[in-house]
């Protein structure tokens, strides 16, 4: 009897261990998510934004919205941050997770949960270099500033 005892808490570690570590690989995921997503995206909008301006794809803002000139422009500054703070995003999601490994499912989420909402807000916040680029460029109306001085 003892010794199934020893054998059943052994099995049961193992299991364990694998829930653990299956919940670290998943938190580690959702952790790459955001980063991946700007990155893909930055690559894309860089590449070309979404062909007419419209209300469910793509960097939308009211400046950005004006006309043809502003929607390309935003989508070709918006893929610049994005693409490079993805890149930076990357390794700086993973470092933190590496410090959690084989730690507690709570503990585990709880530090999967804080990088991805700080990745959340790192992405927020490229909206400010973007609008005040636009800003620079084009008048309220949407008209870039070079030609109104002419």
């Amino acid at each position: 009897m003892f010794c199934d005892e020893k054998k059943q808490n052994k099995y049961d570690t193992i299991i364990e261990r694998g829930t653990i570590m299956g919940f670290w690989i998943f938190m580690l995921c959702m952790c790459l998510l955001v980063p991946i997503t700007m990155v893909c995206f930055g690559s894309y909008f860089l590449k070309k934004a979404p062909k007419n301006i419209n209300v469910f794809f793509g960097y939308r803002t009211n400046m950005s919205m004006k006309n043809q000139n502003t929607w390309e422009f935003a989508h070709k500054t918006i893929g610049k941050i994005w693409r490079l703070v993805g890149y930076i995003l990357l390794p700086l999601s993973v470092v933190p997770m590496l410090f959690f490994l084989n730690q507690d499912i709570d503990t585990t989420g709880w530090v999967g949960s804080i990088t991805v909402l700080a990745q959340l807000v790192v992405m927020l916040l490229t909206i400010i270099p973007v609008e005040v680029k636009l800003h620079q460029t084009f008048d309220k109306n949407g008209n870039y500033k070079d030609e109104k001085a002419s």
